[in-house]
């Protein structure tokens, strides 16, 4: 009988403590802040102009060398840019600068947040070169930034720069790699809110041989697609050629396979099955394929992660110019905005299926949807303020490919930057009063 008592206290005694333990501890809540950062267009250096397409009069944004932090809204569709480096608070939507040379080139990039890794397969370094890397730093304080550069001679010395807060520098690439013919940079910050942007641009004596922006490739990978290249045919017989340009950054050889895919089929061009490409030295390979269509992809396939790109020569109202078509990434949903240009997108993918809200310059709204195997194409309105991805399958890339007086421009359909989240400090009555 005292046995049983006894027993039963101490299960109540348990049961006392376990139930005060539990109202003892506190409820936490964790809370967050999500944002777009904004993103950084390129300077507009001497001699060239530019326009950034946006899809709002209200855009905010600020100059980055008047040395303030304020904001202003851009008031127009397409904004002109004279000279300085700008800053969008785009909220998720990703501006298109378009630069051009007065009858001579022209080219397209998106306007991108804040990098830590930026390859550039394009450009050149030899006499006939006049191109520029532009280094930003839209931060606060100074940064520091490497850029490595390979060409056929293989890796060249890192060079180290300092650019101060809230300014650029522009870097001749003949000075990267004095005389060498193939390119290739990676810029990589130490320190800083940095973006860099490629401008290639090639002359002999007074003859312009055309130009564009080299877009980047975040990392190199074992597959590469790059969605959207022109392919121009100058009489029956004859087409423009192509030039792929490859590299394999690492330490170990790798087996590069190169795929054509069109509307007239998909192949793999005479000379790129399972090429053997050196690390650490650029590479090309030239080819023309036989096809009608005005539009191809390539998908590049490699034992090793290498990054890549295909320089096109066009003609443009008679004019000699060249495209440097870079790699994509896989496509997600995403609001790219267009004003002023009207873009010929191509989507890749084995089964395509992507839905576009395309917004007009007077706030109309359509809907249009794209299906389609291995490529398809669709040409956006003239009237069009952007588009919308809201739905696409999975392993899907697209491009872009612009035609103006100037010149023929290309950029990938990839986020100008995508949204972060950041844990806010919890307040705790127990820090004051434990």
């Amino acid at each position: 009988m005292k046995f049983g008592r006894s027993l039963g206290f101490l299960a109540a005694l348990v049961s006392a403590l376990c139930i005060g333990a539990l109202l003892s501890v506190a409820v936490t809540t964790k809370s967050y802040s999500e944002s777009y950062p904004s993103v950084v267009c390129p300077p507009t250096i001497a001699g060239l102009t530019s326009q950034i397409s946006l899809t709002s009069k209200k855009t905010p944004f600020q100059r980055l060398q008047n040395r303030t932090t304020k904001t202003a809204p851009v008031k127009v569709l397409r904004l002109p840019v004279n000279k300085d480096s700008l800053l969008f608070n785009s909220e998720g939507v990703a501006p298109v600068v378009w630069q051009s040379k007065a009858s001579s080139w022209a080219g397209g990039a998106v306007c991108t947040g804040p990098a830590i890794s930026q390859w550039f397969v394009g450009g050149t370094a030899d006499i006939t070169t006049r191109g520029r890397l532009i280094v930003i730093n839209s931060g606060l304080s100074d940064a520091v930034v490497d850029i490595q550069s390979f060409t056929e001679n293989g890796k060249q010395p890192l060079r180290t720069i300092t650019v101060v807060s809230r300014n650029y520098q522009v870097i001749p690439t003949d000075s990267l790699a004095p005389g060498d013919k193939y390119l290739t940079v990676h810029v990589a910050p130490r320190s800083g809110r940095i973006n860099a942007f490629m401008i290639d641009e090639q002359g002999k004596g007074l003859s312009s041989l055309g130009g564009d922006l080299v877009n980047f490739a975040p990392t190199a990978s074992k597959s590469v697609m790059i969605p959207a290249i022109p392919h121009q045919i100058k009489d029956r017989s004859a087409a423009l050629p192509h030039t792929l340009r490859v590299l394999t950054p690492g330490d170990v050889d790798a087996i590069v396979t190169a795929e054509v895919l069109s509307a007239d089929g998909v192949f793999v061009p005479v000379g790129l099955t399972s090429r053997s490409i050196t690390a650490g030295i650029v590479t090309e390979f030239q080819f023309t394929p036989k096809i009608t269509s005005a539009v191809l992809a390539i998908r590049i396939t490699s034992t090793e992660p290498v990054v890549a790109a295909i320089k096109s020569t066009v003609t443009v109202s008679g004019r000699k110019d060249f495209v440097w078509s870079t790699s994509a990434p896989e496509l997600l949903p995403l609001t790219i905005a267009i004003s002023g240009l009207t873009p010929l997108v191509s989507f890749v993918g084995e089964r395509i299926n992507v839905s576009l809200d395309v917004t007009l310059s007077n706030g109309k709204v359509v809907r249009k949807t794209v299906k389609g195997t291995d490529i398809a194409t669709w040409r956006a309105p003239d009237a069009a303020r952007s588009f919308t991805i809201t739905k696409v399958g999975p392993d899907t890339f697209a491009g872009a490919l612009v035609s103006s007086v100037n010149g023929y421009g290309y950029f990938p359909i990839a986020p100008g930057s995508l949204l972060t989240k950041i844990e806010l400090p919890d307040s705790n009555i127990r820090v004051l009063n434990p």
